[in-house]
């Protein structure tokens, strides 16, 4: 649920900051959708619970995304920063961790193909 609301929150707050055109829906209607497409990214690696596929996923769900325009690639950006801000500075995974998943999610959100970081044995179903 907290993350559900912080969702809602980081997006609320990407309609303030969103292009003063006439696009801006278009940029809200992608943010929403990279919002779902990470949290979809997420819940695939909860329930693959694969040894050394976490980088696969943040790829993957930056990847998805961004492919959604301008406000995917925003929400992704968004959402990866918070979960990597939370994860270096609270769940004390450190530093090399989070950079780790910095690169991936770059990698994913800029184009580049998610499998570059898919471990063997995950599901063909991801």
């Amino acid at each position: 649920m907290r993350v559900a609301v912080s969702v809602v929150a980081l997006l609320m707050v990407g309609v303030l900051a969103a292009p003063s055109d006439a696009g801006w829906l278009d940029f809200v209607s992608e943010a929403v959708q990279g919002a779902s497409d990470m949290w979809r990214s997420y819940s695939d690696m909860r329930d693959a619970n694969t040894i050394g596929a976490d980088k696969y996923f943040h790829a993957r769900g930056n990847y998805d995304a961004s492919q959604r325009g301008p406000g995917g690639r925003w929400a992704a950006e968004v959402i990866s920063n918070a979960r990597e801000g939370w994860q270096g500075g609270i769940s004390g995974r450190g530093a090399q961790d989070t950079q780790a998943d910095q690169e991936a999610n770059a990698w994913g959100r800029n184009g580049g193909d998610p499998n570059r970081y898919r471990p063997d044995g995950l599901g063909e179903q991801y």
